[in-house]
């Protein structure tokens, strides 16, 4: 049996990069996919037509997790097209890197209402349907840089290290009726938000991670299936660093 036959994932962000990979690994082990993109419907349709072809059930919503009524909506159309939720993967995120002299409070809260306010609304609407079935998880995709901080990139370390207090706090809050709530913090990985670094001289940037190269989505999408699936039971309130050693 694989290890989320006959569950149903919920994927934010899912159309590229680390949610992709997520999207595509839960599937190969048995989920059904509902997700979630912005902008490119061309993307999610073959993405939806790349998970049927691996015998579950896959639909793309054009939804912003940055808003709440969108989020609301969302979460009763998954619903009622798959009848439950048990897994919910919060990753759509943006980055808006500048020096904080240089930093518009409109960039700041555009980060602030994607990272964050994105979790908030969402988690909300997903742990109704989990506490009616007392059982479910939840997955926050951080950051190694709201462990870290870094330089240039406050707001966005900022949004990721919320995102680790929230994901502690719902932890403790939903942990009585069978429900998980982890984070995962990812390093320097190989996606559109980091083609830039490579750019610049990708051998500067792997001096800093003892395993000496960029890490890739697939390998936090294994991070992830580890806490979707029962194997991590009895793990919650943690955060699962992916960084190639970045956090040592």
């Amino acid at each position: 049996m694989k290890l989320l036959e006959n569950k149903t994932a919920l994927i934010t962000g899912a159309s590229r990069g680390i949610g992709e990979a997520i999207a595509v690994k839960f599937a190969e082990q048995g989920a059904n996919i509902a997700f979630t993109y912005l902008s490119s419907e061309e993307r999610a349709k073959a993405l939806e037509e790349r998970l049927s072809a691996m015998g579950v059930r896959a639909k793309g919503y054009k939804s912003d997790a940055g808003d709440y009524k969108a989020a609301e909506t969302l979460a009763a159309d998954v619903i009622k097209d798959f009848g439950t939720i048990d897994i919910c993967v919060n990753n759509a995120g943006i980055s808006k890197d500048n020096l904080l002299l240089r930093l518009t409070p409109e960039q700041w809260d555009d980060v602030m209402q994607a990272n964050l306010k994105s979790i908030y609304n969402l988690t909300k609407q997903v742990i109704k349907p989990m506490m009616k079935a007392r059982a479910g998880s939840i997955i926050n995709l951080s950051s190694i840089v709201g462990v870290k901080g870094n330089g240039g990139q406050s707001a966005y370390a900022a949004s990721k290290a919320g995102i680790i207090g929230f994901t502690k706090s719902i932890a403790q809050e939903i942990g009585s009726r069978n429900i998980r709530c982890n984070a995962i913090a990812p390093g320097f990985i190989e996606t559109d938000m980091t083609h830039y670094l490579k750019d610049g001289g990708a051998e500067k940037w792997f001096e800093k991670i003892p395993l000496g190269r960029f890490g890739k989505p697939e390998e936090v999408a294994d991070a992830a299936l580890f806490l979707a699936c029962d194997m991590s039971r009895y793990v919650t309130g943690q955060v699962l660093s992916v960084c190639g050693g970045m956090s040592m």
